[in-house]
């Protein structure tokens, strides 16, 4: 909330679009240079791979056509970028982040080579056997104490991946929850309180999860970077701007896997209750 005494400066920049519009070419600027589209087809490419996954856990073989078409919709690639643009812009703007200095980082040489090389390891994990792959080495780098893991935790441990990660797990696992409540498809006895604490009992295996596929992606993405270049992405995520950037963008993705997460669970809930989806 504004203080009164902030009141007349407010208006005073709401009331010029020249500035507003400047702002707003900045933050979409640096959705072009994150290149938001490519990261979110990649999504859409594992989300459908976990509605697959879904289907022979909760109802082997009576998904059908219409379970596909329903995850195909709540995975749409558009659909899931605006949601993540409208709740990443409004966390920008909440923060008062430096989006300039955030533009200046991705859209240089170095931030637009990080980006590529994000969206490459991401979707080369989408094969099982890159995957698999990409443990092993992690294995392997931790048994052989590699200089290099380091670094990476480093990174890891700067932008607090691994607890955002596992936070936005939880809520994401809570809201598929009140989907399949929405679809009637829980016991009506089960409270809220039975629910978090099923839903928490799941903790340590995200956590433990989490972990190792942060860490052998990113091990990955960033092989081809030497360590100068991790440790300047490490500075820029240690900077105001850096520590802004981060926290908005868990802030868009929280908001559309928690949304996804909920609409999933209604169309699985649909399914167990033999209802249209």
């Amino acid at each position: 909330m504004f203080r009164p005494a902030a009141a007349p400066l407010v208006a005073l920049l709401l009331s010029l679009p020249g500035l507003c519009r400047a702002a707003d070419a900045d933050v979409a600027a640096l959705n072009a240079a994150l290149k938001l589209p490519e990261v979110f087809a990649v999504m859409t490419e594992e989300g459908l791979g976990y509605g697959r996954d879904l289907e022979a856990d909760m109802f082997p073989g009576s998904g059908g056509a219409r379970w596909n078409d329903a995850v195909a919709g709540i995975y749409e690639t558009g659909r899931m970028v605006d949601g993540f643009s409208e709740a990443f812009a409004a966390a920008l703007d909440a923060s008062d982040g430096d989006v300039p200095a955030m533009l200046d980082f991705f859209s240089s040489d170095l931030g637009q080579r990080i980006v590529a090389l994000e969206i490459s390891a991401r979707r080369a994990l989408l094969d099982e056997a890159v995957d698999e792959a990409s443990r092993a080495k992690l294995e392997e780098m931790r048994e052989t104490a590699d200089p290099r893991l380091e670094l990476i935790e480093e990174f890891v441990s700067t932008n607090d991946l691994v607890e955002a990660n596992v936070t936005g797990g939880l809520n994401a696992n809570y809201a598929f929850y009140l989907g399949l409540a929405d679809a009637g498809a829980l016991p009506s006895a089960m409270v809220e309180d039975e629910i978090i604490g099923e839903i928490w009992g799941q903790e340590r295996d995200i956590r433990e999860e989490t972990e190792i596929w942060i860490l052998s992606y990113l091990a990955m993405a960033y092989a081809p970077l030497t360590d100068a270049e991790v440790g300047e992405y490490i500075d820029f995520s240690e900077t105001e701007a850096g520590r802004d950037l981060n926290r908005a963008l868990f802030s868009g993705y929280d908001t559309v896997f928690e949304d996804v997460s909920r609409q999933l669970g209604r169309a699985a809930g649909a399914v167990l209750a033999g209802q249209d989806l």
